[in-house]
């Protein structure tokens, strides 16, 4: 079996663990902003003050980094495997895909605000924020499945 058969192969098993990645990373992405609706209403030191700290520490941790990570490392190989660099659209969506990193990066120092009890946001703007990750998901569906011609 040459490289290309091998690239053939291995293609589709890429893309699915690649659709399953992300799957877990917009599950945590969702979801954390919302944990932050709920820990800011939360009175400082209390039992559920730190029961939210360790629930947004384990899902950062165990589910949405190594989420973001493999969907990157799988994205960038389909990519590469199918020689995809030229595409409009695919800049389009990893412009995006950039921003849902920024976004989880937001999330993580906001994680370490609550840890150290810092938090300055509230909760309202933590509502907000959850609205961003499902605008830039439509959009990345769309352009993925779409593959508009620019």
């Amino acid at each position: 079996m040459n490289l290309a058969d091998l690239a053939g192969t291995a293609y589709p098993w890429l893309k699915a663990f690649h659709v399953i990645a992300v799957i877990a990373w917009m599950a945590g992405i969702f979801y954390l902003p919302r944990l932050f609706v709920y820990h800011a209403g939360s009175s400082i030191g209390s039992e559920k003050s730190e029961t939210f700290k360790v629930m947004e520490q384990r899902l950062l941790a165990a589910i949405m980094t190594p989420a973001m990570i493999a969907t990157w490392v799988l994205g960038l190989s389909l990519v590469a495997i199918g020689g995809l660099w030229s595409e409009h659209w695919l800049m389009a969506k990893l412009a995006l895909v950039v921003l849902m990193t920024l976004f989880q990066a937001w999330l993580v120092a906001r994680a370490r605000d609550f840890l150290r009890d810092k938090n300055r946001v509230s909760a309202r703007t933590y509502r907000i924020a959850n609205e961003l990750p499902t605008l830039l998901v439509i959009a990345i569906v769309i352009l993925v499945i779409v593959k508009p011609t620019f």
